[in-house]
């Protein structure tokens, strides 16, 4: 949501000349570079559980950061208070911790961005903003999805369902004197439904989240939930451990796109590269996986929940490909890396609150759909393992190694789906598993779930991908 700019202002109680002076007295120490990030964010949350309400709450946040660069060092330095002689302070605080011999960096500039928010561009507008909902106005939606959980199967003994929502206002200004705001809405739903059967007990768990209002709180979304929630549980209670080994492995389309998050994304971070510690360091402009394949990390989809107007330093969001016909084409930027690099920012610069300086950070990642179909892939496949869900990954940036834990997935034998699986890790190289695609389907589905990156701090992010066929990984089984 992008509301009027003395909308902003007034929040946090300042003027033009009072960011100024802000800026004025961060850049007192010597420093090349100074930024304001002022958050004002509500947050909510109810959670029912066997149909009574256990917990829920609300609270506000509010602050901030004012951040210095002077050469290599960095000043981050935040208030919880907007009060004059309180920001002061904290903009003395940066421009201390920055104080530097170091020569004076171009970190910041050029300018990449003059113009005002533009409400006709927004990319999440809410029909029914949160703040002005009752908690309880709530409770209905979250009975029904408890309901519909309970009626499309028998075997669920336990149901927690659970809304939380955030709306956060953001003001951004800086010593080139760029001033952007911006309105942020989330809402989550999420539900963990427990089944029984002949003594044995699973259990799933499912949720969506969305940049909008209230206004996603609707019967079609609680049918949508209830069905995801206890679809496939015959499979789990039927799933076996399949013995272990290098096969090939077909990546289900959609939740699968975490390993594509994980494995690959954060190593193009710029500050990673930057550092030289990505595996991808020395990679630019070379191929990295076959022709065709493209990976993006997206600002721009319409109520996506990584998506931004604008990143956490004012930069506005975008689409930007890291790899194009299988070569590595740019890395992911905020302000400093790109100026490391020469380039232009790619709107990534992001943090978890006022209280963080913004790093490089992903936003929706996933990859292009391909030409092929998917039952042709998986009928492909002599013997390996398909799964469509995972949990739990450990990734080596350095190395580009990971291991993932699979929630659900299948055998495929003689190239149909057979017996379901459980309790196997896939374990391999991001460079090789990249390198080892040999097939994309048509088919690129963007998980809708609520996604949280966590790199020092806490992000919302969503991720996606089309059904792939990878050569071979490695099967941790029996």
């Amino acid at each position: 949501m992008i509301y009027s700019k003395n909308y902003y202002l007034d929040i946090f109680k300042v003027d033009l000349p009072v960011l100024d002076n802000l800026v004025s007295t961060g850049l007192s120490g010597g420093g090349s570079y100074c930024d304001l990030f002022f958050e004002n964010t509500t947050y909510g949350s109810l959670l029912l559980r066997d149909g009574a309400v256990t917990s829920g709450g609300s609270h506000i946040d509010f602050g901030v950061g004012i951040r210095v660069l002077s050469g290599e060092k960095t000043g981050y330095a935040y208030s919880e208070s907007t009060a004059l002689q309180d920001m002061l302070a904290c903009a003395r605080s940066a421009a201390q911790i920055a104080d530097s011999s170091s020569e004076v960096s171009p970190y910041g500039t050029p300018n990449p961005s003059r113009g005002e928010p533009n409400p006709k561009a927004d990319r999440y507008p809410m029909e029914k903003p949160w703040r002005e909902c009752s908690m309880k106005a709530f409770l209905p939606f979250l009975t029904t999805l408890e309901k519909k959980v309970r009626e499309k199967d028998g075997r669920v003994v336990k149901v927690m369902a659970t809304l939380a929502f955030q709306v956060t206002d953001v003001l951004m200004y800086n010593s080139s004197r760029e001033l952007k705001w911006d309105t942020r809405p989330m809402g989550s739903v999420s539900v963990t439904a427990v089944f029984t059967q002949e003594g044995k007990m699973e259990n799933k768990s499912t949720s969506r989240s969305f940049r909008t209002g209230a206004e996603m709180l609707t019967e079609a979304l609680a049918e949508e939930i209830s069905a995801d929630v206890v679809s496939d549980i015959d499979a789990r209670f039927q799933a076996i451990r399949p013995k272990g080994g290098k096969m090939p492995v077909v990546m289900g389309a959609g939740a699968s796109g975490i390993l594509l998050h994980e494995a690959m994304g954060h190593a193009f971070e710029a500050d990673f590269n930057r550092k030289g510690t990505s595996i991808f360091s020395d990679k630019m402009g070379r191929q990295i996986c076959p022709r065709g394949i493209n990976i993006i990390d997206d600002g721009t989809i319409g109520q996506n929940r990584g998506s931004l107007n604008y990143d956490d330093e004012g930069i506005p969001g975008q689409k930007t490909y890291m790899v194009e016909d299988g070569v590595l084409t740019s890395y992911l930027h905020d302000r400093l890396s790109a100026a490391h690099y020469g380039v232009k920012p790619t709107g990534n610069g992001r943090r978890e609150s006022f209280r963080y300086a913004p790093i490089p950070r992903m936003r929706a990642t996933y990859m292009e759909s391909g030409t092929a179909k998917a039952s042709d892939l998986i009928a492909g496949v002599k013997k390996g393992i398909y799964v469509d869900e995972f949990s739990n990954g450990q990734v080596k940036i350095g190395e580009g190694d990971f291991t993932f834990f699979v929630k659900s997935g299948y055998l495929i034998e003689g190239g149909r789906l057979t017996a379901p699986v459980k309790d196997i890790n896939i374990i391999g190289n991001g460079p090789q598993a990249l390198a080892d695609i040999i097939g994309v389907a048509d088919d690129l589905t963007i998980d809708p779930g609520a996604w949280t990156c966590g790199k020092e701090q806490s992000v919302p992010v969503s991720c996606g991908i089309p059904t792939v066929l990878v050569k071979s990984l490695t099967v941790g089984g029996e």
